[in-house]
């Protein structure tokens, strides 16, 4: 029972000190509201400005090629020669490369001999067929004379529509036989690998070599890619507060670390109509002129989009704002009081280092140190009167 007592009364007594310490060092030791008014707190200003403020969204992307392909043939083939390597330039109709043509060549003069084949079966037949047709009509001849009996004249059209039979097909043997021809005729020409851009403009090099000479290739098999370096593709994507902002035919300015001294400028192009549900993100595409070839596919990129400018905005430096209250706003200093005031304030165009201020209409000079210990009425001291 007395240990109870004991250990109540310490916790009593304890109690009663921790208060007293709480109140010297909030009322006593810190000082109130008016005593801090009372005490000049140093600072450093700065003017309000009227300038140019620009709302930027800064994205990161990657480059991609307008456009490119892979080369590969459309037959199977050991390649005999390779006229391109990586980075060269490829020109419009251009040769790339050449597979052995052996057994495509011997394919085509067989082909050319089984159409000769076929022709002479053709003289042949209509040989036969003039023989059937002039036997015929002598039989017709006697069988209007009584001479020939109507078994030799069965028998006679029997052997003209016989013969007409055969040269058809003989016919269809040649056609066949000449598609024959111009199909190897064709498989031949495959042996001989060009490009062709059908006209469309650009820088077109060899992105990267996937065989060397002397390789066997399956049909499609790939040889070389060709991309086309003259406008790349820089792909960004945005999240949904941003989405509303960007638009097709906006100007974005591109930087990468490749040329950090540099900027590069282009034209959103797509904007997808959609958000994907994973990233909540939606994919933007800029086309990027690159008439110097310095940018490549594959680069990483910052880009820059401009939302928003006014060029005679009232601004004040970022690190001026402050809240009290509840309320955001920015110590003013009367210079010649020397004392602070409070002043609410709507913002609109905000970046990393400045802040528009579109209402009230601010002039004069603003706390951009120290103000975190101010309050309205407080009084400052600025280093030029220390």
């Amino acid at each position: 029972m007395k240990k109870s007592i004991l250990i109540l009364f310490v916790f009593i007594v304890g109690t009663l000190l921790g208060w007293q310490i709480y109140q010297r060092l909030h009322t006593g030791g810190m000082g109130n509201a008016r005593d801090r008014k009372a005490v000049a707190v140093p600072v450093e200003m700065a003017a309000v400005k009227k300038t140019t403020i620009r709302n930027v969204g800064s994205f990161t992307g990657t480059l991609f090629p307008r456009s490119q392909f892979i080369v590969a043939p459309k037959i199977a083939g050991q390649l005999e020669k390779l006229h391109v390597n990586i980075g060269e330039v490829v020109r419009d109709n251009q040769l790339i490369a050449v597979l052995d043509d052996d057994e495509y060549v011997q394919q085509v003069d067989q082909a050319r001999a089984e159409l000769e084949v076929a022709k002479a079966v053709i003289e042949e037949s209509r040989s036969a067929l003039n023989t059937a047709k002039r036997e015929l009509d002598r039989v017709k001849a006697l069988r209007q004379k009584k001479i020939a009996s109507e078994s030799d004249l069965d028998s006679a059209e029997a052997q003209f529509n016989a013969q007409s039979a055969k040269h058809k097909v003989a016919l269809a043997q040649v056609a066949q036989r000449e598609a024959a021809l111009r199909a190897a005729q064709v498989r031949l020409s495959y042996t001989k690998i060009a490009v062709t851009f059908n006209g469309t403009d650009g820088q077109w090099v060899v992105g990267e070599k996937f065989v060397d000479e002397g390789a066997m290739l399956s049909a499609h098999a790939s040889i070389v890619s060709v991309i086309d370096i003259g406008s790349l593709v820089g792909v960004v994507f945005v999240v949904e507060r941003d989405y509303s902002r960007v638009h097709v035919g906006q100007e974005a300015v591109v930087a990468t670390d490749a040329f950090p001294e540099k900027r590069f400028y282009g034209k959103i192009v797509r904007v997808a109509p959609l958000l994907k549900e994973t990233s909540r993100q939606a994919r933007i595409e800029i086309d990027v002129p690159n008439p110097e070839g310095l940018l490549k596919p594959g680069m990483f990129v910052r880009v820059e989009l401009e939302f928003g400018r006014n060029d005679t905005a009232t601004v004040i430096p970022q690190g001026a704002l402050v809240k009290r209250d509840n309320r955001q706003g920015v110590f003013l200093i009367d210079t010649q009081e020397m004392k602070v005031r409070f002043v609410p304030v709507t913002l609109g165009i905000v970046n990393a280092e400045m802040a528009e201020v579109v209402n009230p209409s601010l002039s004069g000079w603003v706390v951009t140190l120290g103000n975190h210990l101010l309050e309205d009425g407080s009084a400052v001291i600025l280093p030029s009167s220390k």
